[in-house]
């Protein structure tokens, strides 16, 4: 694993030890990320499920401004935080070690709205793709803003979520990416 493009392309990055989690290869990044835009002017990405970060990471590398991280794995918050050193971005990233749940329930109370929003929950805890619903509903994310959900193929998620509407899904062996934007 590593970043894939940007100004920190090539930093290799580590990952958990174990089979608690499932990072997103960099093929699949490099391809999640043509798909939502190579390179970004700002904005703030909220890597919900984080494990070693990888997706924020590449947002961060490609353009955004911040990224707020929720993971609850002690040895996936290690690699985390590990990687944020070493992409050296400790000053414009918030790490919190909660359930996904707990915390979107902290954020809707911020003033803030996010460009960039991974969910990419373990496979069998389908349940929190409603987070997202929760997201849309306290107009969280930017009228601009990009909803990625990584789920396993046999589970179908809605075609929207309030006005983000899934614009596109993509197969990746027994993953599939749903991606969501705001309807025309």
């Amino acid at each position: 694993m590593r970043i894939v493009a940007g100004e920190r392309k090539s930093i290799p990055l580590k990952s958990a030890a174990g089979k608690t989690t499932r990072p997103t290869t960099d093929k699949v990044k490099e391809s999640l990320f043509n798909i939502i835009g190579p390179y970004f002017s700002g904005g703030i990405a909220l890597d919900l499920f984080a494990g070693s970060g990888g997706l924020g990471l590449e947002t961060l590398s490609r353009g955004a401004e911040r990224a707020i991280f929720i993971e609850k794995d002690a040895k996936s918050l290690e690699a985390l935080r590990s990687n944020i050193e070493k992409c050296r971005y400790e000053t414009c990233t918030e790490v919190y070690r909660n359930d996904a749940t707990r915390a979107v329930k902290s954020l809707l109370g911020r003033n803030e709205q996010y460009t960039f929003v991974f969910v990419d929950p373990p496979y069998a805890q389908v349940q929190y793709y409603a987070i997202v619903a929760e997201l849309v509903e306290a107009n969280k994310v930017t009228d601009n803003g990009v909803i990625v959900c990584e789920h396993d193929k046999a589970y179908e998620l809605p075609e929207a979520y309030g006005e983000f509407i899934c614009q596109r899904r993509e197969k990746y062996g027994d993953s599939i990416i749903s991606i969501y934007e705001k309807g025309e």
